[in-house]
């Protein structure tokens, strides 16, 4: 297990961890992000928005008031993964209806991140997105980043039938789609428990946890305050730590 956090370190010893941290990956061909939390920072306001507008689907769906809503919410999304799969488990509902309803919000506040960007080009081989969101989603979110052009594909929650992460399934699918050899890639993540299953297929494993102080908007049973045995490395910044892997010429 190995924690890589912003270090005060001298000059020579952070040139020599860089150097390991780059070994460790050196057998990585393809590099899979998750989207939310993940291509941009947990402080982000877009996660918020998606999460109100699946409290008022069910609002509305149900016909019920907010705080039972979002209590019903909660429910299907730590029983099921998502709150569309246990939507589609006990009811019947369109699943294009409600991707199309919770992801239509305001992205203005997101803007480009060029140094990612960058980061991202440089980085040996292919590129992917595995989300449990829609593909729309992110393709309009990594647009709105400046990142969109740096991905062969992107893997959603229809390419993966609508099972989520962290269902096994969903990866043998991702895997057999894109022809991903999990022991020669790399997988980043805001979510311990996503990370499970590619770390005992083989993947290296990256989890991007807040910074002590910045905004967390994952559900309190998502957090993880001990760094599990299937993280290979802990992260506060995608960014920094893509250019640790990437340094200049």
């Amino acid at each position: 297990m190995t924690i890589v956090w912003p270090s005060a370190e001298p000059v020579p010893a952070l040139a020599a961890r860089d150097a390991e941290l780059r070994a460790s990956f050196s057998h990585v061909d393809v590099w899979v992000f998750d989207l939310d939390n993940t291509l941009y920072p947990s402080d982000s306001d877009l996660w918020l928005k998606i999460d109100a507008r699946i409290t008022l689907f069910l609002a509305e769906f149900f016909g019920i008031d907010g705080l039972s809503s979002r209590a019903l919410q909660k429910f299907y999304y730590q029983r099921y993964g998502t709150t569309l799969r246990g939507l589609m488990m006990e009811h019947d509902i369109s699943p294009q209806e409600f991707l199309a309803f919770v992801h239509d919000i305001d992205r203005s506040g997101l803007k480009p991140n060029h140094s990612l960007a960058g980061a991202i080009a440089k980085l040996p081989g292919r590129k992917l997105i595995l989300t449990n969101g829609s593909r729309e989603h992110a393709l309009r979110t990594a647009e709105k980043l400046g990142l969109h052009e740096m991905f062969e594909d992107i893997f959603d929650i229809v390419a993966a039938d609508l099972l989520p992460k962290p269902a096994a399934e969903t990866y043998q699918r991702f895997f057999d789609k894109h022809g991903v050899e999990p022991s020669r890639a790399a997988m980043f993540e805001d979510i311990a428990h996503n990370l499970e299953v590619p770390h005992a297929r083989g993947m290296r494993t990256v989890l991007i946890a807040p910074k002590p102080g910045q905004a967390d908007h994952r559900e309190a049973w998502e957090k993880t305050f001990a760094a599990p045995a299937h993280v290979d490395f802990v992260i506060e910044n995608l960014e920094t730590f893509l250019h640790r892997l990437t340094p200049a010429a």
